[in-house]
């Protein structure tokens, strides 16, 4: 595999430790993506009517988005602080701050009174406790990627990163779980204290993760540059003046990885219980089925990225979603729970295999001295601009025009922004199809 400039050849761990360092990574996104998974849910059931009371439902649900969208306004901000700092001083104790951060912020919003107790404060503290959950997010997912990435054997980088993105299903999944739990209960119950019960209990998932992570060691190719001091001195100078192209493109390449989900999950939840007459519970349980389906199909993206022609593997992944997605919607429109619960299965399938696959080839557009920042900066301005701004956007376009197909048309073009970009990255040569386990490993001096 083609590495960036300045940088020597990889140093790989041994087996055993790179399947630990996977599993490292797995848990620990896994608890990250738990606890800012638990806010969307939350956003779309409940958050309006607490903290925004004299707004309509449909506007205090449009300011509920709005504070959804704030942490992701902070992820660029964390992937710069922690880029840096992990780029200088090492990968481990990075995701040990980006973990502490997001538990206390996540604890702190299932203490967090509501407006009725503290008036305007608490919408202002609300927001404040997403932003620093953001800026841990932002942090936290390009350490996670480059522990599994960095000590994965050659030519099982892509596969070996699938482990970090695994966690933003199975949080995801475990997140709705939750929510689903606490929706039995009565309306007042839900509203006056269940919702705050997945808040409070991510503060045992926090002390897990931190005692797995505490055990880690560097990873091997940060580990070289910090015994030779060969650490970059400013990182994100050198990114933008060296790599703005590949920046510019590893946004994009993005789009439909991170959009999507948010799409079918936080503002179908809304659209569904809001104007298609499903009780929150039973469209929970259509979105953990198709979580399920995400956790069980989204790693063999990233085998089928590991094992053949990249360009040939993303377009097979993406293609089908043109069909799929809007079919989703259709399906769900019909308000049989059987039908949403097959289109937003089937719609999951595309764009959770090209997610896994994700992680990996951002990696490779940046080299190891300016890795965490780079690749940093691409997820979390993606995230940022598609992401986080796709409930609000969508809920918007739907209330002005009064048309599903609105929402449909935002996400196929997620589809297309993401094909058109890495199929340009591609072409550029910063993208390579990974060689076979064993094969000679190229090196650019």
């Amino acid at each position: 595999m083609q590495q960036g400039p300045d940088t020597e050849p990889e140093t790989s761990a041994e087996p055993r430790e790179a399947r630990r360092a996977g599993i490292a990574a797995f848990i620990g996104t896994t608890i990250e993506w738990f606890d800012f998974y638990i806010y969307g849910s939350a956003s779309a059931l409940v958050l309006g009517k607490i903290f925004f009371p004299d707004m309509s439902p449909a506007l205090g649900t449009l300011a509920a988005f709005g504070t959804f969208w704030v942490g992701f306004l902070a992820r660029p901000l964390g992937g710069l602080i922690f880029g840096h700092f992990g780029d200088r001083f090492g990968r481990k104790n990075a995701l040990v701050i980006t973990l502490l951060m997001m538990g206390t912020a996540t604890f702190c919003v299932g203490l967090l009174p509501g407006y009725a107790q503290i008036g305007v404060a608490a919408p202002i503290i609300l927001i404040a406790l997403r932003m620093l959950q953001g800026v841990a997010m932002g942090g936290e997912w390009g350490g996670a990627v480059l522990i599994a990435t960095e000590y994965a054997p050659p030519g099982r980088k892509i596969l070996y990163g699938a482990f970090a993105q695994q966690g933003s299903p199975v949080g995801n999944l475990l997140a709705t779980l939750a929510f689903l739990a606490i929706a039995q209960l009565t309306e007042p119950a839900f509203s006056s204290w269940g919702w705050r019960v997945p808040f409070l209990l991510s503060a045992v998932l926090v002390f897990i993760g931190l005692f797995i992570r505490l055990r880690l060691a560097e990873t091997p190719e940060m580990h070289r540059l910090l015994a030779r001091n060969q650490v970059t001195r400013l990182p994100i100078r050198e990114v933008l003046s060296r790599y703005p192209v590949p920046v510019a493109l590893g946004v994009g390449a993005g789009a439909v990885g991170v959009a999507v989900t948010y799409v079918k999950t936080t503002f179908a939840l809304s659209w569904a219980t809001a104007e298609l007459g499903f009780h929150r519970s039973e469209f929970l349980t259509v979105i953990t089925i198709a979580l399920v389906v995400q956790v069980l199909v989204q790693p063999f993206g990233a085998v089928l990225a590991s094992r053949f022609d990249l360009r040939r593997a993303v377009i097979c992944m993406l293609l089908p979603e043109l069909v799929l997605l809007p079919a989703m919607f259709l399906l769900i429109q019909t308000g049989s729970m059987g039908l949403a619960v097959l289109g937003m299965a089937v719609a999951t399938v595309p764009h959770a295999m090209f997610y896994a696959a994700l992680a990996g080839m951002l990696a490779q557009l940046f080299p190891v001295q300016v890795r965490y920042t780079g690749m940093s900066l691409c997820y979390q301005l993606c995230t940022t601009l598609f992401a986080g701004t796709a409930p609000a956007l969508c809920q918007t376009l739907l209330a002005t025009t009064g048309s599903i197909w609105s929402v449909v048309a935002v996400g196929l073009g997620y589809v297309l922004i993401s094909l058109v970009c890495v199929l340009a990255l591609l072409r550029r040569g910063a993208l390579r199809s990974e060689p076979r386990p064993g094969a000679a490993t190229e090196v650019t001096a």
